[in-house]
């Protein structure tokens, strides 16, 4: 089934449905496609390419035969392709933010937000493209000379999430197209359209054939294991689950691959009792319910001063009651719906393990029914820490509250995970804030702040939350080798 209104169809009918092998759009082998299904009402919006390890080869052939002339083209020029597209996409973020809501379902509004921070990583790497330094020393005994140089390291196979279809794409491609690499990218299966329309408008800002090339599959594994088991290819960035990131290394092993992982996260946001509420209350729901709390960065465990809970859970609980669920095609709507029926019944069971457990439901709790896959913004209070909460992503608009009543109490609950993304905390305390920071076991801390991606700011995290890191001046450095050179005879 499609979809009915004009507009809706108008943009999924644009975006390409094939996959992109050397500058080329075509069929998978043997014709096999997929259905891209409308989260909203669980009905298919159109059918596009599932590629097979053939195609995936062809892809990787493509990205191979074209990275020593792409490693050679002008830094300047890689960077004006980048800029180009990055004004395209603002100029067409209305219809590419439907598209996006349309296959993964936030509200419009969010899909716009994405849009625009999608071209920023455009923008951001299109000005670092010139900006690939190098070093000349000379050696400490004085008999030579260093030189060290930086290069591409080579095709890069991508893989990005559902969660920021555009967003995650423009973090990787920008930076490997400045760096001079190569690529094959591989978008989750539940939102292709958003990619294939990005790699559309990359071709039409004049990026060279094979620079870029897009495989769109059912199965994931079935396209990237040959190609990551291929010596062609020399890099892997994945964001996604910490249970394939730990697959992800171990195949990348045989062929010695540089690896860059965003895994899972399971962030606590912890307010103190001399915290501004009101602001804190903001940063909540900000870090909460971004992308409808489907986020690595999402708050996952609220943890808030006993002095303070109950009136931040009632002011937190009204605004979340507030919210207005439904498809996010229309610009009324805030909540809509999570990705498919197996995130519904994963926050479901989630919330259902809290309550039996002993936590009281303040507001929500429950599926919103109907058709599509929603769920009612929800607050829990008293969530006790063995609840499977506690310790798994909920990616969902579900925001558990626990209390404490010592600085040292929850940073060491805080720490109590394999995860170490993010981490949030509000104060009005300057030094309780920097010493907490500096006590948290996380790549990224949010202070008295509930946002903290930025294409200018390094975004990753430790433990099993991944591995190296993306935008910022150092995002460009996960696609380049260092090369030494020793200079005698002087």
């Amino acid at each position: 089934m499609t979809t009915t209104h004009p507009r809706e169809n108008t943009v999924v009918d644009a975006a390409p449905k094939q996959l992109l092998i050397g500058g080329k759009w075509r069929d998978a082998t043997g014709a096999a496609t997929f259905a891209v299904e409308d989260p909203a009402t669980g009905h298919a919006l159109c059918e596009v390419a599932d590629a097979t390890g053939d195609d995936a080869l062809a892809a990787l052939d493509a990205a191979s035969q074209a990275q020593t002339d792409w490693a050679n083209h002008p830094p300047r020029e890689r960077g004006e392709i980048l800029r180009r597209a990055y004004e395209i996409l603002i100029d067409r973020r209305e219809d590419l933010a439907l598209l996006m809501t349309l296959e993964m379902g936030k509200p419009l509004a969010e899909s716009r937000g994405e849009i625009t921070y999608a071209a920023e990583f455009f923008r951001w790497f299109a000005e670092e493209a010139v900006r690939i330094g190098g070093d000349y020393a000379v050696a400490p005994a004085g008999t030579g000379r260093f030189l060290v140089t930086h290069q591409p390291v080579g095709p890069a196979l991508l893989i990005t999430p559902w969660n920021f279809p555009m967003a995650m794409g423009t973090r990787k491609i920008g930076p490997a197209i400045a760096a001079g690499c190569t690529s094959v990218i591989k978008p989750a299966h539940q939102t292709p359209l958003s990619m294939l329309a990005l790699a559309d408008i990359l071709r039409e800002a004049g990026l060279p054939d094979g620079v870029l090339n897009v495989l769109t599959a059912r199965s994931a594994g079935t396209v990237m294991e040959p190609m990551i088991r291929d010596r062609r290819a020399r890099k892997l960035s994945f964001t996604g689950s910490t249970a394939v990131g730990r697959k992800l290394i171990e195949q990348s092993a045989e062929q010695v691959l540089k690896v860059s992982l965003e895994l899972g996260g399971n962030a606590p946001f912890i307010v103190f009792d001399d915290a501004d509420i009101d602001a804190a209350v903001d940063g909540a729901m900000q870090a909460k319910m971004r992308n409808i709390g489907e986020a690595c960065t999402a708050a996952n465990r609220l943890y808030v001063h006993a002095d303070i809970a109950q009136t931040f859970s009632d002011k937190l609980a009204a605004r979340m009651s507030e919210l207005t669920i439904g498809r996010g095609v229309t610009d009324d709507v805030q909540v809509g719906p999570l990705i498919d029926d197996a995130q519904l019944n994963k926050v479901t069971d989630l919330v259902s393990d809290a309550v039996a457990r002993g936590a009281e439901v303040v507001t929500g709790g429950q599926p919103a029914g109907g058709d599509g896959y929603f769920y009612t913004p929800t607050v829990l209070t008293g969530v006790p820490a063995e609840a499977r909460m506690g310790s798994e992503e909920i990616f969902g608009p579900v925001a558990p509250i626990t209390t404490f009543t010592d600085e040292r109490e929850v940073i060491t609950a805080a720490n109590n995970t394999e995860y170490g993304l993010v981490s949030y905390l509000y104060t009005q305390n300057l030094q309780r804030g920097l010493r907490v920071t500096e006590a948290l076991e996380t790549g990224m801390v949010g202070l008295n702040q509930g946002l903290v991606s930025n294409p200018a700011a390094p975004f990753g995290g430790v433990k099993a939350s991944g591995l190296g890191r993306e935008g910022g001046k150092v995002g460009i450095d996960e696609f380049l080798e260092t090369k030494y050179v020793a200079i005698g005879g002087l």
